[in-house]
């Protein structure tokens, strides 16, 4: 299989995270790489303590879906080989796909920023290099 877009709900052998074992499950296609490989967001239908998860119901799709109410968790990437991917299982509207990259936009800031105060210039990190 190949060709997969932004968007698209997949279905995958996704690895545990330390990669003893995986297990089939659904993944979100976050973003299509040169050649096969695909960067994948992990879906789950099990409710998680995940502040960065977003709920995805059948309302969610342009076209297919899940056969549960499920949790896009953008603290769960991985990058695969798409020709591991068994098929698509749908397309998510534009608007939840968004709604998803902002969540991982705000995991990936720095604290400070994620909570919404301006870091200070007088903490500038002494372990980066300054010109004269």
């Amino acid at each position: 299989m190949g060709g997969f877009v932004r968007g698209e709900v997949v279905v995958m052998p996704f690895p545990f995270s330390d990669l003893s074992m995986s297990k089939r499950r659904p993944a979100l296609v976050i973003a299509p790489l040169s050649g096969v490989d695909v960067i994948l967001c992990m879906i789950t239908s099990k409710a998680v303590q995940d502040e960065s998860a977003v709920g995805v119901t059948a309302d969610d799709f342009t076209s297919g879906g899940l056969p549960l109410n499920s949790f896009v968790r953008p603290s769960r990437l991985f990058t695969a080989d798409g020709r591991l991917i068994e098929r698509s299982a749908g397309k998510l509207t534009d608007e939840k796909f968004d709604e998803i990259v902002q969540a991982l936009v705000q995991l990936l800031k720095p604290p400070a920023e994620a909570n919404g105060s301006v870091p200070s210039t007088d903490d500038a990190d002494p372990l980066v290099h300054q010109s004269p």
